[in-house]
């Protein structure tokens, strides 16, 4: 028997091992840091900037179409905490400017 039919299930099993490991890993050390005000803001401010990370390669590459969009969802999401209601409010917004040529 060839062990090349093992190739992709064995890759998929230990990324997925790696993966957990991380994440397991990430929540035992922090387990073990004592917390500190100056960890705490970092704490704190970290979904920002997960969140800026994510979006601002997309502005960067889409434009003007899509931080309006963004804008536009951020703005449905802050006013009634709906995140169906503002992913569907930043999506009409693109396909309709994308449908006036913007």
């Amino acid at each position: 028997m060839s062990l090349d039919g093992f190739g992709v299930p064995s890759a998929i099993l230990v990324m997925a091992l790696a993966t957990y490991s991380m994440r397991a890993g990430g929540f035992w050390l922090m387990a073990l840091m004592p917390r500190s005000p100056r960890l705490q803001r970092m704490i704190e401010a970290l979904p920002g900037s997960v969140v800026t990370a994510a979006v601002l390669p997309l502005i960067v590459r889409e434009g003007p179409v899509a931080a309006l969009a963004i804008a536009v969802a951020g703005a449905v999401m802050l006013a009634t905490r709906k995140d169906l209601l503002a992913v569907l409010a930043g999506m009409a917004v693109a396909a309709i400017a994308r449908a006036a040529g913007l």
